[in-house]
């Protein structure tokens, strides 16, 4: 069970291990998206048709008909990798093994939506896969492994995804027999470092300049590529968005007030933060494209940025 690129390369894996029948792939349904809102299949989806493995659909996870489609199917242990649903115990309870959820986080830290990146916006030294025997609560249930690996101060959101993916879906092939025979049995999560990655919104990526230029390096490479950083250009009648591709802290004057640009030539756009300023080597305008900011400072001339 999964949906999106992240459980698409869990399933790969699986797929490719002669050890395991996959017996279905279920995933969330078919999106409009684009301008033209077409109907597009889930990375999943086109992952499984194309290894020609069969699809369930359902609208959600609790429908009784879906639930009775997989008793049929009578799955000894049901993987969970994004599916993007809460799942029902109902369904919890049909494999006789479990569900196995890929977890890309060292639990209990950031259970939820989006551990990924809020483990890079927060400054984690290290992420990883816990992998999770599944109960009805949010990300509680029992460990049965985990790999771990460090965050690079160059990683993105993107990067640290690409890496757990493949490591998520190596520990799981590696784990499952092991977990079968009882040689891996779960135990419970630790009561204390519990955190919660809430699911990341649009507003996510804008800079706020009262916070110290670490963060916001942080935040940048978190949210990279979705929903990206951004701030705003002074303007009548109202600011003009100006998305930021690339940017490093910097030392910066005690007292400049945040917002302020200290400095803009070829070398970057300098905006002092709370603490620090952060240097901005690559912008997009709003209505433009991607470009260095030298390129982009022929054009503007900037005393502080909202």
């Amino acid at each position: 069970m999964g949906t999106p690129e992240l459980a698409r390369t869990v399933l790969a894996g699986l797929a490719e291990d002669p050890r395991f029948q996959i017996l279905a792939v279920v995933v969330q349904p078919d999106k409009p998206t684009g301008r033209g809102l077409q109907l597009t299949p889930p990375p999943v989806k086109v992952e499984a048709l194309a290894r020609g493995l069969p699809v369930l659909q359902p609208l959600k996870a609790r429908e009784p008909a879906f639930l009775e489609q997989l008793r049929v199917l009578a799955p000894d242990l049901i993987a969970v990798a994004a599916y993007g649903q809460i799942l029902p115990q109902a369904l919890l309870d049909i494999p006789r093994h479990g569900c196995v959820n890929v977890h890309t986080s060292l639990l209990p830290r950031w259970r939820g939506a989006a551990p990924i990146q809020w483990a890079v916006a927060e400054g984690d030294a290290e992420s990883g896969v816990t992998l999770m025997r599944m109960e009805a609560g949010l990300d509680t249930g029992p460990m049965i492994a985990e790999v771990r690996t460090p965050i690079h101060a160059d990683d993105t959101g993107q990067t640290l995804h690409d890496r757990l993916a493949q490591l998520g879906g190596q520990l799981l092939c590696a784990t499952i027999s092991a977990y079968i025979a009882g040689e891996l049995p779960p135990r419970a999560q630790p009561a204390e470092g519990v955190t919660y990655a809430r699911k990341i919104t649009k507003d996510d990526g804008r800079l706020d300049w009262s916070q110290p230029a670490v963060v916001l390096g942080q935040r940048l490479r978190a949210f990279t590529p979705w929903p990206g950083a951004f701030a705003f250009l002074p303007g009548e009648p109202k600011p003009k968005l100006l998305k930021v591709h690339a940017a490093v802290p910097v030392t910066a004057p005690v007292g400049a007030a945040p917002g302020t640009v200290l400095a803009a030539d070829k070398g970057g756009l300098v905006v002092a933060c709370a603490v620090g300023a952060l240097r901005l080597t690559e912008v997009q305008p709003e209505g433009g494209r991607r470009m260095r900011v030298e390129q982009f400072l022929a054009g503007h001339r900037l005393t502080r940025l909202e």
